[in-house]
Formats: C-alpha cells, sequence, structure tokens
C-alpha cells in the first residue's frame, strides 16, 4: 500500500520530541504562535501539498500529507534546519519521520497524551487543537489531514471519558497546591515562580493561580518560551539571569526544565532562605529527569517535592496507572483499525461510482427504447447488464483446464456469489 488514501497520497510526521532530541536543538525549533502560519506558508510554498505544525515544550513536529513523500521529508528537514540555524546533517539525527499507519499512529497518541513526558498531560489535546487551527488558518490543512485529526480527537476523547490516565498529573497538581496551602495558608498573599516551560510545570503553575496565588513569574533561557508560558498564564515573564534574585522572593517554585542538569542548586536555596531571614520555601520538581539539586532536602526552610514524592499522596502505586496506560491504548489500537478500514473502503469509492453510472446510463437507454413496457425494459436491461460478465465467464470456464484456470475460476465463482448470490 503506497498511501492510506484512494488518492495514493502519503501521511508523514517528521519532528523531535523529549525523547529524540536534546533540549537545546528543540528551543532552536520552537515556533511561537505568531510564527506558526508564516511557517506553514513557507511550506506550502516549497512544495508541501498539506502540513500543520505542532510546536510546544517537548515536541516540535510537522505533520504532512504529500503524494511525494521524499521530497515532502526533505523540504520539511530543510526548513527545520534552516530555522535552527544548523545544517540539515546535523540535525537529522536527532528528527524521528513516521509514514502511513505508523505516523496516524503517532497522531492518536499524541492527541490521546500517551506520548507526553508525562502520560495524561490534559493541555496537550488543546495544543494539537491549536496547531490545527493555525494550519487550517494558514489554508495548509486538506481533507486528509482534518479526517485524521477529527478521528485523533474522537479517540483522545474516549481515553480521558474510559480511563483513569488524565486524572493523574490533574492529582499531582492538586496534591501540590494542598501542601502549598499547608505550608504557606492564604496563597494571596504569596509570590510564585515558575523556572522552565514543561507542560506538568504550566499545570501545576495554572492550579496555584486558579487557588489564588496571582502575584507569579515565570522564566526560561529561551526569552520566547517563557513569554509564551507568561501570556498562557496570564503573569510576568522575566530574564533567565534572574532566577537568583526571583528565587529570594519567591516563597513557592516550580520548576520545569527537563534537563538532565539542575537549574536550582543547595546553594542557591541557602542563600534565598537568608535573605528570606528563613522564611520556607515549598519547592515542586516537575522535572523529567529532576530539575533541583536532592541535597536540598537537608536545607532547613526548604520543603522540596519532586513528582514521586507528589504521586504517592495523589495516587496508589505504579501498578494502577500503568493499568489505565494499557487501557488507554486498547481504546487507541481499536480506534486505529476502525479508522484504516474506513480509508480502506473509501478506496473503492470510485470503482463503485463508476459501476453507477454505467448501469444508471444503461437503465436510461432502455427506457428511452420501451418508454410504457415495463417488462421488456427490465428484461433488455437485465440481458444487457449481464451480456459482458456472461460472456467472461463463459471464457474463463473454457480456461480451468490450464495452469491457472482452475484458480482464477474458483475464484470468480466466489466473488460473483458473494457480490450477488449471496443473501443478507
Amino acid at each position: 500500500m503506497t498511501g492510506l488514501f484512494s488518492s495514493n497520497a502519503e501521511v508523514i510526521v517528521i519532528g523531535a520530541n523529549h525523547r529524540s532530541s536534546s533540549l537545546a536543538l528543540r528551543d532552536r525549533l520552537f515556533l511561537e504562535e505568531v510564527e506558526v502560519i508564516p511557517f506553514l506558508e513557507r511550506l506550502k510554498e516549497a512544495g508541501v501539498e498539506q502540513c500543520l505544525v505542532v510546536s510546544t515544550c517537548d515536541r516540535v513536529e510537522v505533520h504532512v500529507v504529500d503524494h511525494n513523500p521524499d521530497q515532502a521529508v526533505s523540504i520539511v528537514q530543510t526548513l527545520l534546519a534552516k530555522r535552527a540555524e544548523l545544517d540539515a546533517s546535523e540535525i537529522e539525527s536527532q528528527l524521528y519521520i513516521y509514514k502511513n499507519e505508523e505516523a496516524v499512529r503517532h497522531i492518536f497518541r499524541v492527541t490521546s497524551s500517551l506520548d507526553s513526558l508525562m502520560v495524561g498531560e490534559p493541555q496537550v489535546v488543546g495544543q494539537v487543537k491549536d496547531a490545527h487551527r493555525f494550519g487550517v488558518e494558514a489554508g495548509s490543512v486538506g481533507p486528509e489531514l482534518e479526517r485524521i485529526f477529527q478521528a485523533a480527537y474522537g479517540t483522545a476523547k474516549r481515553v480521558r471519558s474510559e480511563t483513569a490516565v488524565g486524572e493523574r498529573p490533574v492529582s499531582i497538581a492538586s496534591v501540590a497546591v494542598q501542601i502549598a496551602k499547608e505550608l504557606h495558608g492564604d496563597l494571596s498573599r504569596c509570590k510564585g515562580l515558575l523556572i522552565g516551560a514543561g507542560d506538568m510545570g504550566e499545570l501545576t503553575a495554572q492550579s496555584l493561580i486558579e487557588t489564588g496565588l496571582k502575584n507569579f513569574t515565570a522564566t526560561h533561557p529561551f526569552e520566547g518560551r517563557a513569554k509564551m508560558i507568561a501570556r498562557n498564564l496570564s503573569c510576568h515573564a522575566e530574564s533567565f539571569d534572574q532566577r537568583d534574585r526571583l528565587a529570594c522572593e519567591a516563597d513557592i517554585i516550580v520548576t520545569s526544565m527537563n534537563k538532565r542538569s539542575r537549574v536550582v542548586s543547595k546553594s542557591m536555596v541557602e542563600q534565598a532562605l537568608k535573605v528570606r531571614k528563613n522564611k520556607p520555601i515549598f519547592l515542586i520538581d516537575t522535572g523529567i529527569p529532576g530539575d533541583v539539586d536532592p541535597d536540598v532536602n537537608n536545607v532547613d526552610g526548604a520543603f522540596l517535592y519532586d513528582l514521586h514524592d507528589l504521586e504517592q499522596v495523589a495516587m496508589q502505586g505504579r501498578a494502577s496507572r500503568e493499568a489505565e496506560a494499557r487501557a488507554a491504548q486498547v481504546i487507541l489500537e481499536k480506534d486505529l483499525q476502525a479508522f484504516f478500514k474506513g480509508k480502506e473502503e473509501r478506496s473503492a469509492v470510485p470503482l463503485v461510482s463508476e459501476l453507477r453510472e454505467r448501469f444508471e446510463s444503461e437503465r436510461a437507454a432502455v427506457l428511452a427504447m420501451h418508454p410504457n413496457d415495463a417488462d421488456k425494459a427490465t428484461r433488455l436491461l437485465i440481458n444487457r447488464l449481464l451480456h459482458n460478465p456472461s460472456e467472461e465467464l463463459r471464457s474463463m470456464a473454457a480456461l480451468k483446464k490450464s495452469s491457472n484456470g482452475e484458480k482464477e475460476w474458483k475464484t470468480a465463482q466466489a466473488l460473483i456469489a458473494q457480490l450477488f448470490l449471496k443473501e443478507k
């Protein structure tokens, strides 16, 4: 099969996520909202037929439908490399490429939040819908991409409603809010700081703000991401170079960098507590791996909780979480099979239409010859419609003693029986 559609167009996903690439590359590839449509327009001008771009903290990927997949992949890789201000060879090893069924499966998994750094993140489907909306506005989403995403939204809805996989991140954020209230009391008197731009960190920050923590600041090494988070949370954005000062002012620090290096050190926390005259700091480390030096646990006045700590309060063990993820995957696979079956069935539409047109043409012709005699008209119609098939069947029967003749004859018999003689 060359494609999933009757037009033989192929589905392709080219991108970089938290598993395939470095954070440094994703920062270079990241597109702010105002940059998405111009990027899609450049893809279209270069020759890509249908496309949309998903650009989040954890992934930057281009979803494509095109009749010339090799050309489309080359165009996307070239423009991504240009975006990163690197040679295509420098980013190629950090990109993944999925085609056809694997591409559709990937889109379903991303939309259902089963491919996220934290499985079940509720923001993901909203991010995908935003990407879809930008593609529609840019005129780069055709009927094939539209069909895929509408089906993916249906699966995401089933995953959320029929499993508890989406409850995990929400419950973890709720636990973080509860601990913050126990430590600081009225959150409206507190200051918060978000370091990083991971989805779990943003969800936790959003929960804190909705509970009453209005004085909030976001920071990130990449200024564009800090501004994006600030817009999403309706809070302030500050330079990453100012994080030591910001930490001294913050009662609650949420980290979500997801790097392999610590962005909050023991000495940084000790200095902040000294400036704060030992007023406690609640640190919520949502990074995977962790963003905060574990030695902060030994600092008086610092209360550090990572995702594991919060999850122990929020959920009853790892087994239940894995069971929900497996249940979600079963739903996804069933919906995928239904989607692929629908694509195969639609490939028959042109032939069925041609057959109907032929039959209608013959019907009109015999009615013109015998407009007032239904018996003659219907007999003539049957004879005309069966003439060619009858001749072909007689020819096949005459040749059934040849090497392949018997097999072809049995195949024809079975097909005729299935199409015309089997009772429904």
